[in-house]
């Protein structure tokens, strides 16, 4: 190679490297961007970070170098468009993955989350849950382990899911209603120590499972593009609610807001485990379906599949469509009072919630309307939550989160679990 051809490609790497180094700063937001499919092409990545179209590309390049995205080789373009049609950007399918735990009333679950929300791989689910919550940890992280050793993926970290709320900064589970654990239970602790036991690298962490669902809603289903996000969900067991407020979970100065299935709804209605009365969490969960429809629940399946099956088949019951209709009610009227105080510009429901919805979506809409002072000024969207597991989807954004903040730092830097 000639003098000047040397000096020449030496001049390039170094432009390159120059580019790079001025949209270091840029990894981050550049990978949310695309985890959250909002830059699907290099045009729109370049536009949305408001930097020049040779540092979207060194940009785009290192996270490709990375193994988080990959830059298709050949560009496409909207139909309709004009100019030279730009490079798509897609999450790598073989790239790094979160390790996902949810722990709930009927068993717990372990999966493999990539970037985008992307469930790779899941354990089958344990239906029981021992009172030691050390003996359940270990075992969901164990399949969790397993699903790593099968696949041969790179695990960025951890996230556990559970039923109630988690107190920080300790990470303790105040209020585990509906598993045998002690009050207070030091789940993070627990978790982080079962994570390293299995040779899991990465940080780890531990969230409710209500305000991880509305997360993982938030960036990749029912509740993207809204600013202020209400979620309200009935799981297997309980009712419990999350807000996103400008993009971020809102979780109160303790970790312990939006307790929304401490309600009062019904105040003649069922002793609620709190010491109230007629609370949402014993007025609107699987349960008070199966009660207020004089079915009794069986062993057989957790109760919200029995409810959610009740409502699919046999919403023309006349028993099953009263007992709809008054957990409709109820729950419209705990909606209302939580419209009024927070102003969200959109509802996503979940679990049996999302179900009620979709089984008379004009009367929950109606009763929201009728008793909250904004919903009678115009309504509030109320939509179902669109993610499969979306629990396990926000405990593994818990993980991701520290590689979205700085990828080159928790990908070349061993970072301690917490």
């Amino acid at each position: 190679m000639s003098g000047k051809a040397e000096s020449r490609t030496a001049g390039e790497r170094t432009t390159s490297r120059a580019r790079l180094d001025r949209g270091r700063g840029a990894l981050g937001p550049a990978l949310e961007l695309v985890h959250t499919g909002r830059a699907p092409t290099r045009a729109v990545l370049t536009a949305e970070l408001g930097v020049t179209r040779a540092t979207a590309g060194a940009v785009a390049a290192e996270l490709e170098a990375l193994g988080l995205i990959r830059v298709d080789a050949r560009p496409g373009s909207a139909a309709g468009s004009q100019g030279r049609p730009s490079h798509r950007l897609e999450v790598a399918e073989d790239g790094p993955v979160a390790l996902a735990a949810q722990v709930h009333a009927d068993g717990f679950r372990a999966a493999l989350v990539g970037l985008g929300g992307r469930i790779v791989a899941t354990a089958p689910g344990c239906e029981t849950v021992d009172a030691d919550p050390a003996k359940v940890l270990g075992s969901v992280v164990e399949a969790g382990a397993e699903l790593l050793r099968d696949t041969g993926r790179r695990c960025v970290g951890a996230g556990l899911a559970v039923p109630s709320a988690v107190a920080e900064p300790d990470g303790l589970a105040l209020n585990p209603l509906h598993l045998a654990w002690p009050v207070g239970a030091p789940v993070r602790r627990i978790f982080a120590e079962c994570v390293r036991a299995a040779g899991i690298g990465g940080p780890a962490f531990t969230g409710n499972d209500v305000n991880l669902a509305a997360l993982a809603e938030h960036r990749h289903g029912a509740g993207r593009g809204a600013r202020d996000l209400l979620c309200v969900a009935t799981g297997h067991r309980g009712v419990g609610g999350a807000l996103v407020l400008d993009g971020r979970l809102h979780t109160g100065s303790s970790g312990l807001a939006l307790e929304v299935g401490h309600l009062t709804v019904n105040p003649e209605g069922r002793p609620c485990h709190c010491g109230s009365r007629g609370c949402l969490d014993v007025e609107a969960d699987p349960l008070a379906l199966l009660v207020e429809a004089g079915r009794e629940p069986g062993p057989e399946v957790s109760l919200l599949q029995q409810a959610g099956d009740l409502l699919r088949t046999q919403y023309d019951d006349p028993a099953v469509r009263t007992a709809a209709e008054a957990l409709i009610d109820r729950l419209g009227l705990g909606l209302a009072g939580l419209v009024n105080i927070l102003n969200p510009d959109r509802i996503i429901l979940g679990g049996l919630h999302r179900t009620l919805l979709n089984a008379d979506p004009g009367r929950l809409r109606a009763v929201v309307a009728d008793r909250s002072l904004w919903g009678q000024s115009g309504g509030v969207p109320i939509l179902p939550c669109t993610l499969d597991h979306n629990s396990l989807v926000g405990a593994a954004e818990l993980a991701w989160q520290p590689v979205l903040d700085d990828p080159l730092g928790a990908l070349t830097e061993p970072s301690p679990t917490r």
